[in-house]
């Protein structure tokens, strides 16, 4: 039994740790990032695949510094070499952690699902699987067995029914991730959220754009690259090259007499300024850049690695 311990106690233990938030493709865990954070950092779309990279998300609070990673979803489809590298990004996250969160899609369960569990069951550190959606199950009958049921599966885990999305039970959550992190001195700066650059969030922001606009049209293989990123004043003045593998890919990006692309940048800039407090002038454009998305050498000169 796991000795809860009282918010009086967290001030006088100075806590920090590492807690890896994963899960397959879509269940929610840069939702989950963002709302933990207070802001949006982590880019999310309903496509699978959306997160490629592992990335920082540091919360402070009092004397509980948990710096949570958020990675891309687990999957199964290790075809090219950009599957290959976010399947090891991922894997990489489990390793000399303190915490992983386990998010899951309410009482859906997929192949993929029971990849990430098997994965686990070698995980020795303190386990939290996160139920999410629940507030989506319209019959809560359909929960208790499932629960109990991923309980007979890792039963040294907590699980804990939220919403990522309506930040419902996120409280339960970041206590009990509190309480299993190792004492000692925090790893960051207080006021830090992240450990990523500001011209790799411009980059996510751009593609998370691309994402929601584009549905199944332009498939993944798609990446954003800063190529200019300077403060001119009170302007942040920040150039983006979109890079697809077709010219047909380029035209659906641009879309009828430019109408796509500017709606992207209109969106993405929105995001930005928030991000960045500043006003920001972005420009975009397109080039093709054949079969980046298979070629390890071309995926490393566009900083995956």
């Amino acid at each position: 039994m796991t000795e809860h311990l009282e918010p009086a106690q967290h001030d006088a233990v100075s806590r920090c740790g590492y807690v890896a938030i994963v899960g397959r493709p879509n269940v929610g865990k840069s939702t989950l990032l963002n709302h933990i954070l207070g802001q949006k950092l982590a880019i999310t779309s309903r496509k699978p695949q959306t997160t490629r990279h592992n990335m920082l998300g540091i919360k402070t609070e009092g004397s509980v510094q948990a710096v949570y990673v958020d990675t891309p979803g687990l999957h199964q489809n290790g075809e090219t070499a950009l599957n290959r590298y976010m399947n090891r990004t991922a894997a990489s996250a489990l390793k000399d952690v303190d915490v992983v969160i386990f998010v899951v899609d309410r009482t859906r369960w997929t192949d993929e699902d029971q990849a990430v569990l098997e994965r686990l069951q070698y995980v020795t550190g303190p386990l939290i699987v996160a139920v999410n959606k629940t507030d989506r199950i319209e019959d809560k009958a359909e929960l208790l067995p499932h629960l109990r049921w991923l309980a007979e599966q890792l039963p040294n885990a907590e699980i804990v029914p939220i919403s990522a999305q309506h930040g419902q039970n996120l409280e339960t959550l970041e206590n009990l991730v509190a309480e299993r992190l190792p004492e000692g001195e925090h790893f960051f700066p207080e006021d830090q959220i992240t450990d990523r650059s500001s011209r790799f969030l411009a980059a996510e922001l751009v593609r998370e754009k691309i994402m929601r606009q584009l549905g199944a049209e332009v498939p993944y293989q798609i990446t954003v690259e800063i190529e200019d990123f300077k403060q001119e004043g009170h302007v942040l003045h920040i150039h983006a090259l979109i890079l697809v593998e077709r010219d047909g890919q380029k035209k659906i990006i641009i879309g009828d007499k430019g109408e796509r692309i500017k709606r992207i940048g209109q969106e993405a800039r929105k995001d930005m300024e928030v991000l960045f407090d500043s006003k920001v002038m972005l420009n975009l454009w397109v080039k093709v850049k054949g079969g980046w998305s298979d070629d390890e050498r071309a995926l490393h000169s566009l900083g995956y690695q």
